[in-house]
């Protein structure tokens, strides 16, 4: 933050006018009461200069006012408070003379403070006052432009010894949706999204409503309406559990439009606005509506503190060490569906002689800024001893951020699915298959640097990204590459290669690390056209810990969301978390990250998790487990309708793991939904299980895999398999797979179950008929047909046959002759036959 001394000398006029003090900022835990709240202006320079980017706790967006000196911005705490501390970060256009103002009721306004001859920069002022709203009230501008501000801070209390009405916003960012839209840029989603540039509106008739999925039951205590100039006379707030029968909250008559709030009292999952008669001749028009819910008057939520009992944190001197590692992989080798989570935190320094075997569950991190901070001289090791050497079902660990020099030359890593190798520098050779090179079915490596020779051995596929290897031996089906230096040359016509360049758009997952004793999270910067691994230049940020809740074993989803809601970022510890309400992303920039496999299971129906249509969220690390009661989705990125522009800050969903069955019963309809544009989904597997407990076609049914409705959205490293209909289905348009993996469901009871529209068979990966631009590489779906083995899939891709549709290098396997595949893509490429497992290819289409 900028300091500057405020250039003016006071006289007479000093018991008048009050200069900001010069004191330093709040401490990183400190959260303003105004973060995140609702807040207006008397006018825009333009849509990105909203009034609620001067508020959203990113010193990179901002509010600015049209070119007038009369400019006001102001901020809706939702609760009185007592007001000490108002901070104003100017950008370049900023205010000589203002006022900072304080009301009860958003109309009557008392000055806390009078400011005349600010110079910009940064303004502390000490206030005394109490009120709900607190505006800036320009005076005279400093510049021709208008009243421009990165952040505006209000500090103070409110009374949280007591239950209440919490300031937040529990509407925004939900599911809305409307009897009507007037235009497609008027959809219900723009009335919840925190913006006060966009608007909902209706057609000009008469009745018609507006409605927003709060996503659990709360009771509800205060509705905001901010109305365009298309506003309702007549109106009904009314709440409901399963938006059918409804009750009435407060029923409003002779309204004049405006911004108005409306205290009620009552319970719902469902809010809606249902307007009688209007107040004009046109329809209904909402710029923001707010849902505010009670509270526990529990105190705030505190951010940092320690990891938790199942983080493990070594150093070269700890005693014991190896048998540290050996006491966890002896609980964890074979325990694929059970309830223990690990986290092997190691201090940077040298460690000699260690093998540290992992199993099910189990993640191993240095903790330096770099790789190379923390070396190890032995070994990683994943095998399969537990399963007879086939290393198929190793899935679910991690190694991250180290060194090291294997003992015998060459590190083993035998892995399966959701087994991310990051940030990793191997001092020698990588071999990828078990020991006795059994069958294995992997893989992911980013960011990483081999050495030596990469032997793949008996893996069928594996992805690799952004890293640089010294050889790599050979490969079964499908290896593909994005911006790997030293990797092999495109052959898949004739071999398992397909390699790009570069990798277009890539941003590294983010990781715990220490600074001297201080825990930060290192939040890497995005690249394009990667190539190669990112440190040790490491571009990027850091954040203390004590801006993340750090949630441990019995932390409820209330306490995870009021941490969000108060501007905190989540560290899951390893454990196993059960939802009863959906865990809520609204702010721009959050970071979800997991250690140790942390897994979130949502109970009773709900969704997991809902990311708002905002920048540059990063979700890592976790694994969402669907629950016995059927949840419509378990991850949604974005609301319907989404449109915003996130290229310049996309949200990263890395490492992030989706299971339906397999450790019990399992229900969802969709598992991952993205609605917002320009996400990069990078390493995800989303698996319906075909093994383990609670498994069958409708035991654990889940229909769709990954919906991408976003424009602009690149997946790189994408594992889906099993599921009910689409694995795949991408509606969205210019969007990119780099590296797909399939099983099509081995529970198919027969080919009538799956058979529509003429066609047997639900596509692995379907492009809407209704897209222009598309493009993949390096894709594979298998057909495992156990139940019915005399199915014929009609195909593994089905795509729109346009200019813009380019797909490369893909395949269709049967796996021993359960089933067969009669082309690769719509009906295109030669038919599966026979037991041999030869895959059948299409190198380009169409």
């Amino acid at each position: 933050m900028r300091w500057r001394p405020l250039g003016v000398t006071l006289a007479a006029t000093a018991a008048l006018i009050t200069l900001p003090a010069a004191h330093p900022s709040a401490g990183a835990a400190e959260i303003p009461l105004s973060q995140g709240k609702s807040a207006t202006a008397s006018s825009v320079e333009n849509a990105g200069t909203a009034a609620g980017k001067a508020v959203d706790g990113d010193t990179g967006t901002r509010w600015s006012s049209a070119a007038a000196d009369d400019q006001w911005l102001r901020v809706d705490l939702g609760v009185t408070a007592s007001v000490t501390r108002v901070e104003l970060d100017w950008e370049a256009a900023y205010g000589k003379d203002y006022k900072v103002q304080i009301s009860g009721d958003g109309s009557t306004w008392t000055d806390l403070k009078s400011v005349t001859g600010s110079d910009g920069g940064a303004d502390t002022l000490d206030v005394s006052g109490r009120g709900r709203y607190v505006r800036m009230l320009g005076v005279h501008r400093a510049t021709p432009y208008g009243y421009s501000l990165w952040e505006f801070r209000v500090y103070g209390s409110t009374d949280t010894g007591q239950a209440g009405c919490d300031s937040g916003n529990a509407a925004r960012g939900r599911p809305a949706t409307a009897s009507s839209t007037e235009n497609a840029g008027t959809p219900a989603s723009a009335a919840f999204d925190g913006d006060t540039t966009t608007r909902w509106s209706s057609q000009a008739a008469d009745p018609q409503w507006l409605q927003v999925d709060l996503g659990a039951v709360k009771d509800i205590c205060k509705v905001d309406l901010n109305w365009e100039a298309a506003y309702a006379k007549d109106f009904q707030l009314q709440a409901s559990a399963d938006g059918q029968n409804w009750s009435t909250l407060k029923s409003v008559t002779g309204a004049t439009g405006g911004t108005a709030s409306y205290d009620v009292s009552g319970s719902g999952r469902y809010v809606r606005i249902h307007g009688t008669a209007r107040g004009t001749g046109y329809g209904y028009s909402l710029w923001e509506a707010a849902v505010h819910t009670g509270t526990s008057g529990l105190p705030p939520v505190q951010g940092g503190g320690d990891l938790g009992p199942n983080v493990i944190v070594v150093d070269p001197s700890t005693p014991n060490l190896q048998q540290k590692f050996d006491d966890v992989f002896a609980r964890q080798e074979s325990a694929q569906f059970g309830t223990g989570r690990y986290q092997f935190l190691l201090k940077p320094g040298t460690y000699n002689g260690i093998n540290a075997q992992l199993g099910f569950y189990t993640s191993i991190s240095g903790l330096g800024l770099n790789p190379d901070d923390t070396q190890i001289n032995g070994d990683v090791t994943v095998d399969a001893g537990w399963f007879n050497g086939n290393a198929t079902q190793n899935f679910w660990r991690s190694a991250e951020n180290l060194a090291l020099t294997p003992s015998n030359g060459t590190d083993r890593w035998a892995v399966a699915q959701a087994a991310p190798f990051r940030r990793i520098h191997v001092k020698g050779g990588l071999n990828l298959a078990p020991n006795g090179y059994g069958w294995a079915s992997g893989g992911y490596i980013a960011d990483s640097k081999i050495d030596g020779t990469v032997g793949p051995y008996s893996q069928q596929q594996w992805y690799t990204r952004d890293s640089s290897v010294g050889g790599w031996t050979n490969g079964v089906w499908n290896m593909t590459f994005s911006g790997v230096q030293g990797a092999p040359a495109t052959n898949f016509d004739s071999g398992p290669y397909t390699t790009l360049d570069t990798t277009p758009v890539s941003r590294e997952k983010p990781f715990l690390y220490l600074d001297g004793s201080s825990y930060k999270v290192f939040v890497p910067a995005k690249r394009t056209n990667a190539r190669g691994v990112s440190w040790p230049a490491n571009a990027g940020t850091s954040l203390p810990l004590d801006r993340f809740y750090v949630v441990k074993p019995g932390a409820t989803a209330a306490t995870i969301n009021a941490a969000l809601a108060q501007g905190l970022n989540l560290l899951f510890t390893p454990g196993v978390y059960h939802l009863d309400q959906t865990l809520d992303v609204t702010r721009p920039d959050t970071v979800v990250l997991g250690l140790g496999l942390a897994t979130l299971v949502p109970d009773n129906g709900v969704d997991a998790m809902h990311v708002a249509d905002v920048d540059g969220v990063r979700l890592a690390g976790f694994l969402i487990d669907a629950g016995p009661v059927n949840s419509d989705t378990l991850l949604r990125i974005g609301t319907p309708g989404a449109g915003a522009d996130h290229s310049a800050n996309p949200t990263t969903m890395q490492d992030v793991f989706i299971r339906i069955g397999g450790a019990g019963p399992g229900l969802a309809t969709n598992s991952v939904v993205v609605d917002s544009d320009d996400v990069v989904i990078d390493h995800t597997w989303i698996w319906r299980a075909d093994h383990g407990s609670g498994v069958g076609w409708d035991t654990n049914r889940a229909d769709y895999g990954l919906r991408v409705n976003g424009d602009d959205v690149l997946a790189t490293g994408l594992f889906v398999e099993h599921f009910n209909k689409y694995d795949v289905h991408w509606s969205g348009e210019r969007g990119r797979t780099i590296f797909f993996q399939n099983e099509k469901a081995y529970d198919v009871p027969n080919a009538a179950a799956v058979t529509h529209d003429g066609i047997v068979g639900y596509a692995a990966y379907k492009v809407a008929d209704s897209v222009t631009t598309h493009e993949a590489w390096g894709l594979g779906s298998y057909c495992n047909f156990t139940a019915d083995p005399s199915i014929v899939q009609t195909h593994g891709f089905q795509v729109p046959v346009t200019a813009g549709i380019k797909m490369h290098d893909l395949m269709v396997i049967s796996l021993g002759g359960k089933g067969q595949y009669a082309h690769v893509v719509n009906n295109t490429g030669a038919p599966t036959s026979g037991t041999d497992t030869i895959p059948s290819k299409v190198t380009s289409f169409p």
